[in-house]
Order: C-alpha cells, then structure tokens, then sequence
C-alpha cells in the first residue's frame, strides 16, 4: 500500500500514524499470503500422502495376489495354461507396483517436510526374515559426543545405545590356496617320506570345489552360458578364459557321474512315473538340429508316498520313438504322459518284457478344449477371432468340475482317492464321455472341436484308469514343471554345442532338479559333493544323494544344537 504525495501528512504524529497503519497492512498481507502458502503446502501435503497410501495399496494388493497364485499352485498345481505365465507377470507387476509406491511415499515425506500441520505416509511392509546366523557382520560405532548438547558439561554417563542393520555386498573375493606336502628323508635308510596328495575337484586343484559348485550351478541352474560367466570373471580381475571354464565343467560332470547313475535307479524304482519332452536346439555340422531333453519324473506325494522325490533327464537329437523305448526298457510301472505314439511299443500287449500302464494327461486334453473357449482371449481381440464353441466351452466346465474334486484329495492316500473318485469322480466322468458321443453325432466333420473329442474318446480306458487307481494324477504336470528351466534357459544359451553336450545338461539338470524337489540348495550341495565324492567309498556314495545329504545334514546341526544346549 503506498499514499500520493499529495495525501503525505504534514506534521510528524499525522505521519507516523499513517506509517503504523501502512506496516499493518503489509504484516496483515504477508500473514495472509504465508496462510495461503501454508495451506497450499498442506494441501499437496495431503495429496501426496493419498497418493502414496493408494501405491501402497497397490502394491499390498499385487503382493497378497501373487503369494495366493503361488500357494495354490504349491498346492493344486497348475490351474490353467495360463497359470505358469500368471505367476510371472504377477511378479512383473509387483516389481513395479512397490517401486511407484516407494517414489510415492518419498515424495509425500518431502511435502510434508514444507508443513508442520500433516505427518507423512509410511506404507506398511512385509516383515522381515532375520539374517542368516552365519552371516559375516561388521560393528561400527560412531564416536559418542563429549560434551553435553545442553549445558556443555563433560560428565556424561552411557544410558544406551540404538542400532540400525544394514545388509551391504562384499565384491565376490577369490583367494589363492597353496597346498604344501613337505618332504622328508630319513637318515637311517634315505627313504623319502611325504604325506599323500590331497583330493582336488579338478586335476591339480586349479578350481576349488566351492568355485567350480558355483561354474556349474550358474551354467545350468541358473542359466548363464560360459562366455558370459568368463566375461563377469575378467571384470573381477580374473582371466578364465571360456576354454579354461569349459573344461572344469567337464572334470565336473564327470566326477557326478556316479551320483547320477544313483539318481537313475532311484527314479525307475518308482511304481509310477511322469515323462515328457521338450525341443533343444543342439549344434551339428555347422547348423543346427532340433534335438529333445526327456524327463522322467518321480513324485509320489500326491499319494502320500514316502520315497523322496527325483528327476532324470536324457538328451537325444531327435523325437524318435527308439529313444524312450530305450530309456524305459527296464521299467514296468505306470507311464503318465502325453498321447505320443513313439510310446505305444511300450504299452502293447506283445512287448517282451511287461508292458507299461499307460496314464494319459488330462490338461492336455482339456487344452484342446479351452483353446476353442477362451472367452478371455477372444474379448482381448474384440470378438474378431473365432467364436466361442459353446461344446467346448461345456467341456471344459465338466472337466474342470473333476479338477476341483482332485484338488481335495492331494495329498492323501491311494485308497482314500480311490474311494473318492468311486464316489464323486467317476459319474461325472461318465456322464462326460456320454455327452460328448452324444455331441459327436451331431457335428459335421469339418468342426474343430471333433478333434478334441476324438482325443479322448479313441483313448477312452486310458484316460479313466485313474478312477481305479489312486496313485495316478490327473495331469502330467509334473514332468512339464521339471522341463520349465529347460524352456527358459533355451533365450540364453540358444543351443547346445553338441549331442555330448545336450547330453551333459541332461546330467546336471538332474542334479539340480532332484536337489529343488527335496528342498536342498543346489550350489551348496554341489560344492559338499565335489569336496567329498573322490574320497568316499563306493558303499558310502548314497550318502551324497541330496535328500540323505540334507538328511544327515539336519541330524549333524541337531546334534550340534543340543551339545550346545548340554
């Protein structure tokens, strides 16, 4: 506010009345604008921290999603043929999701910080596990104050202290171990006496088993080719050239052999095994052939069975039907798989030795089915696809009513699912197989849900046999899981240099699959075994097999606990 100088007052209290009045206009005009600036301030206050309570909603809601689609698949399976594919972009979104919510509640501290009237949000967050116990840990005390904050005296007495924990990375650290055998020469006779050359993973000791566990599990665990591994290593300050890294995993392959072959006999003994195959590009001649990985898995506790499961892969560089004939030429129990024909010299009745008990997947059938069905896909391409077959549509609900059956019964005994499916499973599956030879009569041949129908009833006894038998599941979902590591890494590694070296994956994934099915770490058993196996006699070698491993493993920890505790 300013006056003209025509309405100055001429005398000094008229002037320094009109200087007061002035100076609370402008007090009363700075106040207003600080209120208004204040209540601005706490109003993007209040914005940001909605906001971030709403992100932190999200992500709550993305991560309660993804936790229920993982227990029920722990639990029932897979649910669809979408369910693997689920579980992914769930985990996609979470990852997202809880960084958005992170910038959300950042910035809803920073505008809280410019008021004093709003607290900021802080999003709620899981519980943290503990630390592993044999965690390597570090304490940092912070220098104390020596005088006080207040008065500045210098007798100050310790009340406490606070601490905060903070998990930091230690770059990968290699160390050189020199092994030394010294020698001496007795002076009675001038013998040489030296102590015996301690056992090596590789020749030479020029990988420890620990490193070489490690080449290993990220080459076929974790899916890592060579050329990458050696690329990580030179920016470690280490030259391992990709031949160097190729030939300790050979020494390594090789050394597992006999664990491998323990494997095998294990998984063969089994009354019922699962068997698929999936494509594996394999190097030769200069192109490259489509070869196959084979699985064949045991799991027998969705009968309540005691015996550990395990998994044994082959490699071949084709799909003939010579190679699982060979593979199961000394098997004698049920077979549940896919409806190929390579398998059907093992389900005759003339086969030289018994024949096989054949078990088909019932979420290959209903595949067949859904695929004509999906009503979700077919919205997603705003109705211009194919129309939606309402037989397959009422197939799939009728199969999926039997899914629902065997979700209740997982884990039980055999005779306990038998009586079930007597009592629930098997009217529906035969009201089932009337209605589709009802349907089938009334379709042309050109219609394509003949060809699923036609599946399942050319194969009709094949199909039911698990009404009479509780140790048979209804899907083969247990070979197509053990085969997903195969799926994924084949973007990695792109192909395998040779038969032999398909042939080596098959070995290792048999390791690793079989360590995953028992709850047991991969590397840490893998590092154990390399360490131990040279030296353990053949009548011991069972012990390395990874569920006594964790076995003797968890009984030498209780051991330990309870001297402790004495």
């Amino acid at each position: 506010m300013t006056s003209k100088t025509d309405d100055l007052p001429s005398d000094l209290a008229s002037a320094l009345a009109a200087l007061r009045v002035e100076r609370e206009a402008l007090r009363a005009e700075r106040e207003a604008r600080q209120q208004a600036e204040t209540k601005a301030a706490s109003a993007q206050a209040e914005a940001a921290n909605a906001l971030a309570k709403l992100s932190g909603n999200e992500a709550l809601i993305a991560h309660l999603e993804l936790r229920i689609e993982t227990l029920k698949r722990e639990l029932y399976g897979q649910r669809s043929e979408r369910g693997a594919r689920l579980i992914d972009q769930l985990e996609l979104q979470l990852e997202d999701v809880v960084m958005s919510a992170t910038e959300d509640e950042l910035a809803a501290a920073a505008a809280a910080a410019k008021t004093q009237s709003v607290r900021a949000f802080t999003r709620k967050r899981p519980v943290r596990k503990p630390w592993p116990d044999d965690i390597e840990r570090e304490r940092i005390v912070i220098d104390p104050p020596t005088a006080c904050h207040c008065c500045g005296g210098s007798r100050l007495s310790k009340l406490g202290e606070d601490a905060n924990r903070t998990l930091e990375e230690i770059p990968r650290r290699f160390k050189l171990i020199e092994t030394v055998r010294e020698k001496f020469t007795c002076r009675d006779c001038g013998q040489v006496s030296q102590a015996p050359a301690p056992f090596h993973a590789t020749p030479r000791g020029f990988i420890g088993p620990q490193l070489l566990a490690t080449i290993l599990f990220d080459k076929y665990g974790m899916q890592i080719p060579l050329n990458r591994q050696s690329s990580r290593f030179k920016c470690e300050g280490i030259d391992m050239p990709v031949t160097t890294l190729a030939d300790q995993v050979g020494h390594g392959t090789f050394a597992l052999a006999p664990i491998f072959e323990l494997i095998e006999k294990h998984v063969f003994a089994a009354e019922r095994l699962h068997g698929d195959d999936t494509t594996i590009r394999i190097l030769a001649k200069g192109k490259c052939t489509t070869g196959r990985i084979w699985v064949y898995v045991r799991d027998d506790k969705p009968f309540a069975g005691t015996a550990p499961p395990a998994a044994v892969y082959y490699a071949s560089s084709d799909r003939r039907g010579e190679h699982p004939q060979k593979h199961l030429v000394g098997y004698q129990g049920i077979l549940q798989a896919d409806c190929y024909s390579g398998l059907n010299p093992l389900f005759d009745e003339r086969r030289k030795d018994r024949p096989l008990t054949p078990a088909f997947c019932m979420a290959h059938a209903r595949r067949g089915f859904f695929e004509l069905a999906d009503i979700e896909k077919n919205a997603r391409d705003g109705g211009k696809g194919k129309p939606i077959s309402p037989i397959a549509l009422e197939a799939v609900k009728r199969l999926d009513a039997l899914f629902e059956i065997e979700r209740g019964i997982n884990g039980k005994t055999a005779a306990e699912r038998r009586a079930v499916r007597q009592e629930k499973s098997k009217p529906l599956f035969d009201e089932l197989h009337a209605w589709l030879l009802r349907e089938r009569e009334t379709l042309s041949r050109s219609s394509e849900v003949l060809k699923p129908m036609n599946y399942m009833l050319s194969r009709w006894d094949d199909f039911a046999r698990f009404l009479d038998d509780g140790r048979i599941c209804l899907t083969n979902n247990a070979a197509e899981r053990a085969l997903r590591s195969v799926a994924v890494g084949r973007r990695n590694w792109t192909f395998a240099g040779s038969e032999r070296g398909a042939q080596r994956c098959a070995v290792m994934l048999t390791m690793i699959t079989t360590c995953r099915l028992n709850d047991v770490d991969p590397k840490a058993w893998l590092a154990d075994v390399l360490a131990r196996i040279a030296d353990l006699p053949a009548s011991h070698l069972h012990e390395l097999l990874p569920w006594e491993w964790k076995r003797l493993l968890e009984a030498k920890k209780q051991a330990t606990a309870d001297q402790r505790a004495a």
